[in-house]
């Protein structure tokens, strides 16, 4: 479903803990309740006592083990979120444009919104905040450091691979030096795409900024990629001899990189709101192949992909991510299991 009502999902994200969590821990609690109040108030009876031994014993030691950790990851995984939500601040409440932001980028999702729902799924495939790395491909701008900083919280510092415009311009050199920091027997969660933003009066590439009057351009390096190209399909640019500039060797990239789209971008109904979508895919051809030819490098679990664009907005207002790929990936390369439509879009 697409996000339109962005109250609910404020709200959900403000009282309650992630549902598959909450409802582990309700019924821990609930169980360890009726046990307690069981143990004063009877006396269990050998032949309880040795029906529940019998299918404990039946059980190996890895089996038990393995429950055991299952329930230790979980308990953490609790305790951390739990922590975030008592520690956050007061609400900033909905913000005026919240409608039109969800208007412009059907399925977006508040950050917080979108952390929660990440780190229950995969908590469920043994990503735990003690065995996962997170690795960001963003942009440079600060304010792509948002969604870094939410992710921060439970998984820890992330490993850097992106650039200009979010593209992971640290390449399979990065990436195999990225995975060689994966825990043993652990998970890499890796979050990637392109940002843009939306200032208060719903313009798409604007964004305000704290301490700064002029409402600035959000993403720089994403416009001037675009208006480079917009020279070329419109017959405009100049012919230059100059070879790729290493001070400016990124930028660059990000100009080539956005050549396919030439034709799209100039037919799009609404130029920067295309801006991003053509970015991200790119983007993700360029970050599944590096993926693909480095995967072998990963650890237990593999990698978990979460793409999509990061859509910033006013100071005193939640940013939002519209998710356009969650993917387990094995160290084959291969996508095991697909999440995208189990996150609420």
């Amino acid at each position: 479903h697409n996000c339109t009502n962005s109250q609910f999902y404020r709200s959900k994200a403000k009282d309650t803990i992630p549902k598959q969590l909450k409802m582990n821990f309700t019924n821990l609690v609930v169980a360890l309740a009726c046990c307690a109040s069981s143990a004063v108030a009877f006396q269990a009876s050998p032949k309880l006592l040795s029906r529940h031994a019998t299918a404990l014993n039946a059980l190996s030691d890895k089996e038990k083990a393995e429950i055991l950790e299952k329930v230790n990851a979980k308990e953490k995984i609790l305790e951390k979120v739990e922590d975030i939500l008592s520690y956050k601040s007061e609400d900033s409440g909905p913000s005026p444009y919240e409608g039109e932001i969800e208007k412009i980028f059907p399925g977006c999702i508040p950050n917080d919104v979108l952390r929660e729902e990440v780190v229950d799924l995969l908590a469920g495939y043994g990503f735990t905040p003690e065995n996962t790395l997170l690795a960001t491909s963003l942009c440079a701008d600060e304010l792509a450091r948002q969604l870094e900083d939410d992710f921060n919280q439970i998984y820890g510092n992330n490993f850097n691979l992106g650039g200009l415009s979010g593209f992971p311009f640290a390449g399979n050199t990065g990436f195999g030096a990225m995975s060689a920091h994966i825990p043993d027997d652990g998970s890499c969660l890796i979050v990637y795409g392109p940002h843009v933003g939306v200032a208060k009066d719903g313009t798409v590439g604007k964004v305000e900024r704290v301490g700064i009057d002029l409402v600035d351009n959000c993403c720089g390096s994403a416009i001037a990629a675009s208006n480079y190209l917009k020279a070329i399909t419109d017959g405009g640019a100049p012919i230059t001899m100059n070879l790729q500039q290493f001070t400016d060797f990124q930028q660059g990239a990000v100009q080539e990189l956005i050549l396919p789209h030439g034709k799209r971008l100039k037919e799009a109904k609404d130029r920067m709101v295309e801006l991003p979508l053509a970015l991200y895919d790119s983007q993700d051809i360029l970050l599944r192949e590096i993926v693909t030819q480095g995967a072998g490098g990963g650890k237990k679990n593999g990698y978990a992909l979460l793409g999509g664009i990061q859509i910033n907005t006013a100071p005193d207002t939640s940013d939002y991510f519209l998710p356009l790929r969650f993917d387990l990936v094995n160290t084959k390369g291969e996508v095991t299991k697909t999440l995208l439509k189990k996150l609420h879009r």
